[in-house]
């Protein structure tokens, strides 16, 4: 089952929107370097004009890192798999004065992804997606 409300209810009700990305083919180092993500994810943030709060990582053993980039807008948040040379990304932004899409090209470069496909989708009460429901 979805559920859709009327057009003009979902413009109302966007509140922010939330880019998931799908970085393939990585440099697996970089992926696993705790502080260059932390790093990267920061600057990134900057880069799209978000004001950067707090972050906090972690690295697992024997690979991969997870972490998040708390930012005035929402937060950046990163998941890597080095054995696989594969990251995702979420980058969700409140408001539309933050364009989280442009982000995608910035962390594909800096992770080294020879292929990156990412969803943009509106967030918010009926926003306009179709989303499952139970």
């Amino acid at each position: 089952m979805y559920l859709t409300l009327p057009k003009e209810d979902r413009q109302l009700a966007a509140l922010g929107k939330h880019v998931l990305i799908e970085l393939n083919d990585c440099n697996k180092d970089l992926i696993n370097d705790i502080e260059y993500l932390r790093m990267t994810l920061s600057e990134v943030a900057r880069q799209i004009g978000a004001t950067v709060i707090k972050d906090t990582f972690y690295q697992f053993t024997p690979q991969g890192v997870s972490g998040v980039v708390l930012i005035a807008e929402s937060h950046i948040s990163v998941h890597t798999w080095p054995e696989y040379n594969y990251a995702a990304v979420d980058v969700f932004t409140c408001g539309d004065v933050i364009k989280p899409r442009n982000a995608v090209k910035l962390l594909a470069e800096k992770l080294k992804s020879k292929s990156t496909t990412f969803i943009e989708i509106k967030r918010g009460i009926g926003a306009g997606n179709r989303a499952g429901v139970s």
